[in-house]
C-alpha cells in the first residue's frame, strides 16, 4: 500500500499551456498518488478522488471549496494554492476544519509588481498614447507638441501596503519621483519605513500624476477609488489597477477616460473581460490587458534551457 500523500489537481484545464499542465501532473505524480485532475467537484470521477484525498491543488480556475466540497473530502489535511490570493475561492469552512493552506502569493507579488513598474514608467512617458498617433501620422512627432512626459519629479500614489504595494514601493526607490502611499491599517511610521509618504487617499488622488491600486477586493474596499475620486484626480494623470476590478468605480473611470484628460492601464476590470463593444478598448487613452500582471515564463512553458 502506497504511503505517498494522495493528490488531485484541481487548477482548471486551460489555466496554463498544456505543457505546463501535463509539466505539473508530471511533477504531482512523482511525489504523491496523483488521483485525479479534475475542472469540477460534482463528477463521478471528483467525487471517488475526494473520498480519499490528502491534499488539494488549487489555483486560478479552480472552483470554489465549500461547505459541500470539504464534506466530500473527509480526509483533506492541506490544499495548496498555486496562484495568489484565495479570498474568492476559499469559503470559512476551510479555515474552520483546520486544513493547512499555502498559495503563491509571495512569489506572485513579484511579476505583478514588475508589471506595475513598467506601467507607471510607461504612464509617465506616455508611451501608449504617443505611440499610437505615431502609428497613424508616420511621421516624426515634434518634442514641442509632447509637454511634459517623463518620470523625474512626478508624485506616484499607491494606494494599498499589500505584498504588491509593498514591493511597488521597493522597485520605485531608484527613481527620481516622490512616492505616496496610502493604507489604513499602517500607521505614518510603518509608512515611513516602507520608503513612501504616508497620505490620505483624497489628497492622493487629486495630488498624483500616478495612482496605481493594490488593495483586495473586499466588501470594505468595493468601490474604494469611487467618482468623486476618480473626479479628483488631476488632468493628465493615470489610474493603474493590477489587483481587482471592483475596487475601482469602473463606470466613472471610463466616463472620465472618455473626456480625454486621464489615462487608465487596466489589466483587471468588471466583468474580467469588457464586452466586446466596450469604449475603453479603442480609445487612445486607455491601456488594457487580460490580467497578465502576474503570469510568469515558468507557468507558461516549463522548459529550461540547458
Amino acid at each position: 500500500m502506497s504511503t505517498l500523500p494522495r493528490v488531485i489537481s484541481a487548477v482548471g484545464s486551460g489555466a496554463f499551456t498544456p505543457a505546463s499542465e501535463a509539466h505539473l501532473a508530471r511533477e504531482l505524480a512523482s511525489h504523491a498518488d496523483l488521483l485525479a485532475t479534475v475542472d469540477a467537484f460534482d463528477t463521478e470521477e471528483a467525487r471517488a478522488a475526494l473520498a480519499t484525498a490528502d491534499v488539494l491543488v488549487t489555483g486560478w480556475r479552480t472552483p470554489r471549496i465549500d461547505a459541500a466540497v470539504l464534506e466530500a473530502a473527509p480526509n483533506l489535511k492541506w490544499i495548496l494554492h498555486i496562484a495568489g490570493s484565495v479570498k474568492e475561492q476559499f469559503t470559512p469552512e476551510v479555515w474552520e476544519r483546520g486544513i493547512e493552506v499555502s498559495s503563491a502569493v509571495d512569489a506572485n507579488a513579484v511579476p505583478v509588481a514588475e508589471f506595475t513598474l513598467a506601467s507607471i514608467l510607461m504612464a509617465n512617458k506616455r508611451v501608449v498614447q504617443i505611440a499610437r498617433e505615431y502609428r497613424e501620422r508616420r511621421e516624426l512627432i515634434d518634442q514641442a507638441e509632447l509637454g511634459v512626459v517623463g518620470s523625474y519629479g512626478r508624485r506616484v500614489g499607491v494606494v494599498g501596503a499589500s505584498r504588491i504595494g509593498r514591493r511597488v514601493v521597493e522597485l520605485l526607490r531608484p527613481f527620481d519621483l516622490e512616492v505616496v502611499l496610502y493604507d489604513p491599517t499602517l500607521s505614518e511610521e510603518d509608512i515611513a519605513a516602507l520608503g513612501a509618504r504616508a497620505m490620505a487617499l483624497e489628497e492622493l488622488c487629486a495630488t498624483s500624476d500616478v495612482v496605481t491600486v493594490h488593495a483586495p477586493s473586499l466588501p470594505s474596499t468595493r468601490g474604494l477609488i469611487s467618482a468623486e475620486l476618480i473626479e479628483a484626480m488631476p488632468a493628465g494623470s493615470a489610474l493603474i489597477n493590477t489587483s481587482r476590478g471592483d475596487v475601482i468605480d469602473q463606470d466613472a473611470l471610463t466616463a472620465r477616460v472618455l473626456r480625454g484628460d486621464l489615462y487608465a492601464l487596466l489589466d483587471v476590470t468588471v466583468p474580467w473581460a469588457l464586452p466586446a463593444g466596450h469604449p475603453l478598448y479603442d480609445h487612445p487613452h486607455a491601456f488594457l490587458t487580460p490580467h497578465i500582471a502576474g503570469v510568469t515564463t515558468l507557468l507558461l512553458d516549463p522548459a529550461r534551457p540547458e
